[in-house]
């Protein structure tokens, strides 16, 4: 818990000009300092305030803010990737339009419905260069998206070869996938004679809606929660032992129990550490703010009952800040703790853990 001597006349609670200041022993309360840019400051303190309800929020509801959490980013960023797809979709087909000397790809089968246009998969009705940019325009936007699911939607620290790899199955079989469908509603637009543009964003919404929804069970898969993942092996180690399994495999279970529980347990201690951290200065934001707006009725000659209120909601905002600095210290505290306890060679944590 952070102390200091004696709190500063801006730092203790604002008093009326003829009452005097409490000059006992206090926990400071004092938030990071704004950018001194002030669009910048707004900003960032409309942020610190919204941050401090959202973690009181998920403190209430862990589960449930889990969730949105998880929804929220998973769609904001799938979204964010499908436009840029129609950005690229949009102009990179002209840097092609050398290649677009009509229908290219496999099987082109005509399709008598769509007056004869010819059916692709692997390839475009409208050209060869069509398919290079679409293809450019997937890979690319999975490579901007993985980055952004894995450490912030997901915030996995698994083995990132693996999980590239089976990213890069998935982006494969859902492209071929997206193309098959694809291949058949394209014939009609170029039949029906559809502006490239609109059958642009039309390509973009089908392929980025099933992209999204395939890929968010995907990523369940190669993205775990580590701590069900931890249980899971937990779990399998005493079905081992009730079986009185192989002593060496029993052992190996052990080392990989071990380590991916000390890994949720990291973490776990590591969210919670930064949500502590981001607390704690919402509330100091709050507590700097009543401070504030009472030495402004001071100035404005305020009646005493509208002093007293102010008074109580420093109070009340002291307290709350006062908690969530103590809430800070231990949650800091705990992640030192669990980051600093020593592994063995073979990647397991210390049996004295």
């Amino acid at each position: 818990m952070e102390t200091t001597e004696k709190l500063t006349e801006t730092e203790a609670p604002q008093l009326g000009a003829d009452e005097t200041v409490d000059t006992t022993e206090k926990v400071e309360i004092k938030a990071k300092p704004l950018p001194e840019n002030k669009f910048k400051a707004a900003f960032v303190g409309l942020y610190r305030k919204w941050l401090g309800k959202w973690y009181g929020f998920s403190d209430k509801h862990k589960k449930m803010s889990e969730l949105i959490y998880t929804v929220f980013f998973f769609l904001v960023f799938s979204v964010g990737v499908t436009i840029y797809q129609y950005i690229v979709m949009t102009f990179l087909p002209y840097a092609f339009a050398s290649l677009n000397n009509g229908p290219w790809g496999v099987p082109n089968t005509p399709i008598k419905a769509a007056g004869g246009q010819p059916y692709v998969i692997f390839g475009d009705a409208q050209g060869f260069g069509y398919f290079i940019a679409f293809e450019i325009a997937t890979f690319t936007a999975q490579c901007i998206n993985f980055p952004l699911q894995r450490n912030i939607t997901y915030r996995s620290h698994g083995n990132i070869a693996w999980q590239i790899m089976w990213y890069f199955i998935g982006w494969a079989l859902i492209s071929v996938f997206t193309l098959a469908l694809w291949g058949i509603i394209n014939c009609f637009m170029v039949y029906w004679g559809v502006p490239d543009a609109a059958t642009g964003l039309l390509k973009t919404l089908i392929t980025g809606a099933v992209s999204m929804v395939i890929f968010f069970f995907i990523f369940m898969i190669i993205f775990p929660n580590r701590k069900k993942v931890a249980d899971k092996l937990d779990k399998k180690l005493e079905k081992a032992k009730a079986k009185n399994a192989d002593a060496a495999k029993i052992e190996k279970l052990e080392k990989r129990a071990r380590a991916e529980r000390y890994a949720a347990d990291l973490a776990a201690a590591e969210r919670e550490a930064a949500k502590a951290t981001a607390f704690a200065d919402a509330k100091a934001v709050a507590y700097e703010a009543a401070v504030s707006q009472r030495e402004a009725l001071v100035k404005k000659n305020a009646s005493e009952q509208e002093l007293s209120a102010a008074q109580d909601y420093i109070d009340s905002a002291y307290a709350s800040a006062v908690d969530a600095v103590e809430k800070r210290a231990e949650a800091v505290a705990a992640y030192e703790k669990i980051k600093q306890t020593p592994a063995s060679e073979d990647g397991s944590v210390d049996a004295a853990r």
